[in-house]
């Protein structure tokens, strides 16, 4: 059995996926669905600088974790997709900024195109 996680402070999805899936069977696990820089409020993409862009979508996956009654603290696995690697350092700089200490495990990986022709996108799984 699984709840699905949907809110208000994040983008509504761009496709037939949910926000996140809470998974009570497993230890309260969450699932959260990649995250791309758009505002909740106004719909409109942050594009532009990777350090924005990264600032937005690790705010979107907060709103959600939020919702969830988690945090970024919960986190225990992210993975970031890239359009270009040469951006690496700058967005590393920018996710690391959202935790402090016990970083959750991730890979991050370059990718031709990602949804909306975005520069960066964000999942995680969280447990409670």
């Amino acid at each position: 059995m699984k709840t699905v996680i949907t809110s208000e402070n994040a983008p509504l999805p761009i496709g037939p996926y949910s926000h996140a899936n809470m998974v009570p069977a497993s230890g309260n696990m969450l699932f959260v669905s990649g995250q791309v820089a758009k505002d909740a409020k106004t719909g409109e993409l942050i594009l532009g600088d990777i350090k924005s862009e990264t600032k937005k979508v690790m705010e979107n996956v907060s709103a959600i974790l939020k919702d969830a009654g988690m945090d970024l603290t919960n986190v225990v696995k992210t993975t970031i997709f890239m359009k270009d690697m040469n951006n690496f350092a700058a967005m590393n700089e920018v996710y690391g900024s959202f935790f402090t200490g016990n970083f959750p495990a991730r890979e991050t990986v370059q990718v031709s195109r990602l949804p909306l022709d975005v520069n960066v996108e964000i999942s995680v799984i969280a447990v409670k």
